[in-house]
C-alpha cells in the first residue's frame, strides 16, 4: 500500500501493531482480549483486534460511542466486559484510563492499554522508539518521584509551580504491560505520580482535547486547585473542568514525558510524552494513587521547563540531565 499524506504505509503499522500486542502486551493464544472503539476510532480499533486475533486470542470489538469528555465512564455493557477480559486495547476518542471501570479491571488482573485520540500515523512514529531507553529514562525519573516528597517546576514563559508530592509514589509508563494487571498510555514515554497539592503558575502551551494555544496559556494554582486561566484556550479548560464541581478543578498529576521519538502535534496523547516536556493533569487521580473521583482528567503540557524533583535537577530547559 503506498503512503498516505503523513507518510505512514501499511507496513508502518503493521510494525506498531505488532510491537503493541506481541512486546508491549505479550497476548497469549486463547487469552480473552477485548478492543474497546467508537465511531472514529473504529477502523484502527479493527486493526487492533485483527492482530490480537493473529496472535491466537479470542479477540472481541466492543463500539460505543464517544464519551463526553476525558474520564467518562463507558456505558455498563462495557466496564462489565473489561471486567471479564484478560487483555483490553482502548483506542477510543476520548480517554478511559481515570475511570472507575477501567481501574475495576486492572485491579481484576487485566492488562491493557489505552490510547485516547491515538492515530494510525501517530502510533507508527511513536512507537518506532528504542524501548530499552526509553525504559531506562522512565524508570529514573519514577524511582526520583518515588522518592522525593516535592517538586519545582519554572520555565521562560511564566511557570513556576510547586507541588507537594509527600507519600505518594511515582508510576511509569514505558510500554511493558506483561504483568498481571499492568496498565498504561500507548505511544508510551512517562514517569508520572499524583501530586497532595500544588501552588504557582504554569505556562502551557498545549491544552487537553482544545490542542495548541497561539501563546502560552498561564494557569494559576492555588491550594491543589486550578482557580483562573488567562489567555486562548483558558477558558475553555476551566470551564470544561468547573462543571464537575471542586474536584473537576484537583491537580491531579505531575508527569515528565520520556519518548525521544515524540513531537508537538496538538494531541495531548503524544504531546505529554516529549522528551524534555512536563504535563500536569486535573481532575481524576484516584487511578493513579491520589483519592479524586471524577469523571474528567484533562492534561497540559509545559515546554522547555525547568524540573527539580526532590533536589535533584531532572530538565534544565528542556535538556534531559538524569
Amino acid at each position: 500500500m503506498a503512503a498516505d499524506p503523513t507518510g505512514t504505509t501499511a507496513a508502518d503499522l503493521d510494525r506498531a501493531l505488532q510491537t503493541v500486542v506481541e512486546r508491549c502486551l505479550a497476548i497469549r493464544p486463547g487469552e480473552d482480549v477485548l478492543v474497546v472503539g467508537d465511531p472514529l476510532s473504529r477502523a484502527l480499533a479493527e486493526a487492533m483486534r485483527d492482530a490480537a486475533a493473529v496472535r491466537g486470542a479470542d479477540a472481541v470489538l466492543a463500539l460505543m460511542d464517544e464519551r463526553a469528555t476525558d474520564g467518562t465512564e463507558p456505558p455498563p455493557p462495557i466496564a462489565a466486559a473489561l471486567l471479564a477480559c484478560d487483555v483490553f486495547i482502548a483506542p477510543t476518542t476520548r480517554s478511559l484510563s481515570h475511570t472507575q471501570a477501567r481501574k475495576a479491571a486492572s485491579d481484576r488482573g487485566a492488562r491493557g492499554a489505552t490510547l485516547p485520540g491515538v492515530s494510525a500515523d501517530m502510533l507508527a512514529r511513536v512507537m518506532a522508539v528504542d524501548l530499552d531507553a526509553l525504559r531506562a529514562r522512565t524508570e529514573a525519573i519514577t524511582q526520583l518521584l518515588d522518592a522525593s516528597d516535592h517538586a519545582r517546576v519554572t520555565c521562560a514563559n511564566g511557570t513556576d509551580l510547586t507541588l507537594d508530592l509527600t507519600g505518594r509514589h511515582g508510576l511509569p509508563d514505558f510500554g511493558d504491560l506483561t504483568a498481571r494487571g499492568a496498565f498504561g498510555n500507548l505511544p508510551a514515554g512517562e514517569g508520572f505520580v499524583a501530586p497532595r497539592s500544588a501552588a504557582g503558575r504554569l505556562a502551557a502551551a498545549s491544552l487537553a482535547t482544545f490542542g495548541i494555544s497561539p501563546e502560552p496559556v498561564l494557569l494559576t494554582v492555588e491550594d491543589g486547585h486550578l482557580t483562573a486561566a488567562e489567555g486562548p484556550l483558558g477558558p475553555q479548560l476551566l470551564d470544561a473542568l468547573q462543571k464537575h464541581g471542586p474536584d473537576g478543578t484537583n491537580v491531579a498529576e505531575l508527569g515528565v514525558g520520556t519518548n525521544d521519538a515524540a513531537t508537538l502535534t496538538g494531541n495531548v496523547l503524544e504531546d505529554e510524552k516529549i522528551l524534555g516536556t512536563i504535563h500536569v493533569a486535573f481532575g481524576a487521580s484516584a487511578g493513579i494513587g491520589g483519592t479524586v473521583s471524577v469523571p474528567i482528567h484533562l492534561d497540559v503540557v509545559v515546554l522547555e521547563p525547568t524540573l527539580e524533583v526532590g533536589g535533584t535537577r531532572v530538565l534544565d530547559a528542556g535538556r534531559w540531565l538524569l
